[in-house]
């Protein structure tokens, strides 16, 4: 258009200009900015000033993402895929990288679909936008285009993608082009997790891949159904032929990997399936050489055939092989699985201990923590002392406080596995437990007191050296009081000081123990172990004022003075303590010391009341008997206790003055009245009392006191009817009509038969030997101590949630239904005829609109 107003023509030369110019305006640009090396090295030389470097690179890179050239937009995003390396979000982002997909060069398509990888996920809005995009990238006739949007979709592929896309790629299943194909087939995994209704129209085309000519193809497919298998293989067990067929003529051992796993998983659900491995897997452990194909063999030997003897001889000859080689993860590995096979052959593993003792001198932790594993299961009566000695010598020369803790924890999981079966020697695992102690930066403190008091309370005959070993430890309070850590050393103060005050008849001087739990040293230690000290100072000194009486020996006299003095000036140092159970108990202990001399100047002796409070036995209770504490009749936990609030005694207004009114207005009750309430009482009273029966923390009063001078024996025990005698062996000599029985029996069965090896084993250790019962955890009334219910079933947390293989269960062998098809995006045809069937609805809407109005 001119100045005249006259339209003026354009010639070609014109265009052409144009369209130079812009051509040489796009190289300038091109030219002048940052490539993704110069976006590198610019980083690498501003380490000082790195954050703001790089701020200023990324307003950078949104101004180039502004421009029109789909090259100067893929080096941006490149730059991008490399910040978000770094760790900047790149969300922002995500329409431009949209726009270099839809790029028809592929190196400029690779770029944005390699970002779209690493920054895209479910909840991305412009995932949307690239539905046709893909499925036209899928089906293009470049080999290399249909492959990097196949390869991406497997990574950000949402459940709208997976709906819309299943229909496109079971397609491509059947594609000409191998490469596509296989891409294709491990691409349908993830579209089955989003989308698992596809799983059903697309299995038998999955499946027909496993005979297909490419090796890579049947490969992809072996892969998808092994991992559709791995969670639910029950689905999968009729193609256990197709499967055996391709394992017993396939070469390639990956796949061979895969088909091995698989048959592990389904080998338990069908026993004649077991027989049948036998023979191949046989093979393959004496002629492959990959220790990675040897090592699933094993494993799904043990799976399939662990009965079968041979089978379990040759894999252990096989692993010895891979624990010895210099290799660490083959050593690694062959441990993992020595440790399955010691589940159902102990003794064909424990032919190898020497081996596996070897392992915890190894440099790699996780192999020492593996070996430990094995020697859990390898020990028995004849090689506890060995084992645990070498294992003692290991906590000493132990690097790192993770290796020599996991060390102490297995030393005391090994002695007590069982219930104690293998203890020999009571008196040997108390000094176990007590050179434990002595293990720098230990925090498994907790766990040693409370192997302590198990066996001192369950252990009857171990008691008096458990009570002189704990009343050395109180003598040496100040090497234990310095480790004030949660669960450290310190809490072994705690079983110390409880076991001297429960047992105080068998310390060899009690006032030395008393004084010991006395020291300004304790008021350091925790509030829980300070309310014990307390509670068995007091329990120390009941028995010291009782077996000064029973002496009667006026020489004393001073000696308790003493005591009572000492006692009564350190109580007020436990009284200002900040833990609220410390002062409580302290205040008790303290009325108890002043009202002491007030009797005594009175001509009272309360030495024997004092003691008969704590006179008696504790019983020690299972962990699960509370669960077990049956429900009694006639309880309903949700019935109110007392008469439910009504609606219109919120809305009264409560005064003084009507409170007041109301007492004066209330008549006189008669005398019948006051009989039926006496009846109510009675009834509650009744109620109350059968109720404090089925408590099992309420502790019942007896008429029948038991006085120190019956002794232990007197006590009464209520006998427990176990299948399994919980009968220990040990040095300590505890003779009973029904033991002597017992061995008299043993000795004639003995000379019956022969007896196996295992019986003349134990003999032979138990030899000058005498068993001693151990108390049982005391459980309700016919209840039983095994609980099968799961953790998770406890908390009342299903198993599985939020696992998406768990929608994927599916019967893939019943015949598909006509409903059952994929998803196809068609496009809305709209005629004239349509567009008047609407219109009429919408009238009538307006209509009956009109009408509600």
């Amino acid at each position: 258009d001119g100045h005249d107003g006259h339209v003026r023509s354009v010639s070609p030369l014109d265009f052409a200009f144009s369209a130079r110019l812009a051509s040489i305006s796009t190289r300038r640009t091109i030219m002048f900015e940052k490539s993704l090396h110069d976006l590198v090295r610019g980083i690498r030389n501003n380490k000082q000033n790195e954050a703001r470097y790089i701020a200023g690179c990324i307003d950078e890179i949104k101004n180039e993402l502004r421009q029109e050239s789909k090259a100067i937009k893929a080096t941006a995003v490149a730059k991008l895929i490399y910040l978000q390396m770094l760790g900047y979000d790149i969300s922002w982002a995500a329409f431009n990288i949209v726009e270099v997909m839809s790029s028809s060069k592929f190196t400029q398509k690779r770029i944005g679909y390699l970002a779209a990888t690493q920054s895209f996920h479910d909840e991305t809005d412009v995932l949307m936008l690239t539905t046709n995009m893909i499925k036209k990238d899928m089906s293009s006739h470049n080999l290399y285009d249909a492959g990097t949007a196949l390869t991406g979709l497997s990574c950000f592929v949402s459940n709208d993608l997976a709906r819309d896309l299943a229909n496109d790629l079971m397609s491509l299943l059947a594609s000409t082009r191998p490469y596509v194909k296989k891409k294709a087939i491990l691409v349908m995994y993830k579209v089955f997790l989003k989308f698992p209704d596809s799983l059903r129209p697309a299995f038998p085309r999955l499946k027909d891949r496993l005979e297909d000519p490419d090796p890579g193809v049947q490969s992809a497919a072996v892969n998808v159904i092994c991992e559709l298998a791995r969670k639910n293989p029950k689905n999968y067990l009729a193609l256990a032929p197709v499967f055996f067929k391709l394992m017993t003529a396939s070469s390639n051992n990956w796949m061979l990997i895969k088909i091995i796993k698989l048959f592990a998983a389904l080998a338990p659900l069908e026993p004649r399936l077991g027989k049948k491995l036998i023979e191949p897997l046989t093979n393959l452990i004496h002629s492959t050489s990959a220790m990675s194909l040897l090592y699933e063999c094993v494993n799904t030997m043990v799976s399939a055939v662990p009965t079968h003897v041979p089978s379990m001889q040759l894999c252990v000859t096989k692993l010895r092989v891979m624990i010895e080689d210099p290799d660490q993860n083959l050593k690694y590995l062959g441990l993992l699985a020595l440790g399955k096979i010691l589940k159902h052959h102990p003794k064909a593993v424990q032919a190898h201990k020497e081996l596996v003792m070897g392992c915890l001198d190894d440099r790699d932790e996780s192999i020492r923590l593996r070996s430990l594993d094995l020697i859990y299961g390898m020990v028995n009566r004849k090689n506890l002392v060995e084992i645990i000695k070498k294992l003692m010598l290991h906590v000493d020369s132990a690097e790192g406080s993770g290796y020599r803790d996991e060390l102490v924890s297995k030393i005391m999981e090994i002695c007590c596995q069982n219930n104690y079966q293998n203890v020999v020697n009571f008196e040997w695992y108390i000094s176990i437990l007590v050179d434990l102690t002595r293990v720098e930066g230990t925090r498994h403190g907790k766990q040693i007191a409370d192997q302590l008091l198990d066996v001192a309370i369950r252990v009857r005959a171990v008691r008096p050296f458990a009570v002189k070993q704990m009343a050395r430890v109180l003598e040496n309070m100040h090497v234990l009081a310095q480790k004030t850590h949660r669960n450290g050393v310190c809490e072994v103060l705690y079983a110390a000081a409880w076991i001297c005050g429960e047992f105080a008849s068998l310390l060899d001087d009690v006032e030395a123990s008393l004084k010991a739990m006395l020291v300004p040293r304790v008021l350091a230690l925790p509030g829980h172990i300070q309310s014990v000290f307390v509670q068995n100072g007091i329990k120390l000194y009941a028995y010291y004022l009782k077996k000064k009486d029973e002496e009667e020996e006026d020489e004393d006299e001073e000696e308790e003075d003493g005591i009572t003095k000492l006692l009564q000036d350190k109580m007020p140092l436990f009284i200002s303590s900040p833990d609220l159970e410390v002062q409580e108990r302290a205040s008790c202990v303290l009325q108890i010391l002043k009202y002491m001399p007030k009797m005594k100047e009175k001509g009272a002796e309360l030495a024997e009341e004092l003691a008969e409070l704590f006179e008696g036995e504790l019983n020690p209770v299972a962990p699960k008997a509370q669960k077990k504490v049956p429900l009694p009749e006639g309880l309903d936990l949700d019935k109110w206790i007392n008469d439910p609030p009504s609606e219109s005694s919120d809305e009264e207004e409560f005064s003084m003055e009507t409170a007041f009114l109301a007492q004066e207005k209330k008549k006189p009750r008669t005398r019948e009245e006051v009989e039926e309430e006496e009846e109510e009482l009675e009834k509650k009273r009744e109620a109350r009392r059968q109720s404090q029966l089925s408590n099992p923390h309420y502790l019942q009063s007896s008429s029948k006191k038991i006085k120190s001078s019956d002794g232990v024996d007197r006590i009464p025990v209520a006998s427990l009817k176990l299948d399994i005698p919980l009968k220990i062996e040990t040095d300590f000599k505890i003779e009973t009509a029904t033991s002597s029985k017992k061995k008299s029996k043993k000795k004639r069965r003995g000379r019956r038969g022969k007896g196996d090896r295992q019986s003349s084993d134990e003999e032979e250790v138990s030899r000058g030997r005498q068993r001693v019962d151990i108390t049982t955890e005391e459980m309700p009334e016919g209840a039983v101590a095994s609980d099968g219910e799961g953790e998770g079933k406890r908390r009342g947390v299903p198993d599985g949630v939020g696992d998406p293989h768990r929608a994927l269960d599916i019967d893939l062998e019943k015949p598909l239904e006509a409903d059952e098809v994929l998803p196809v995006r068609t496009h809305r045809v709209v005629t004239s005829k349509t567009v008047e069937k609407e219109s009429g609805e919408k009238k009538k809407k307006d209509k009956k609109k009109k009408v509600g109005k």
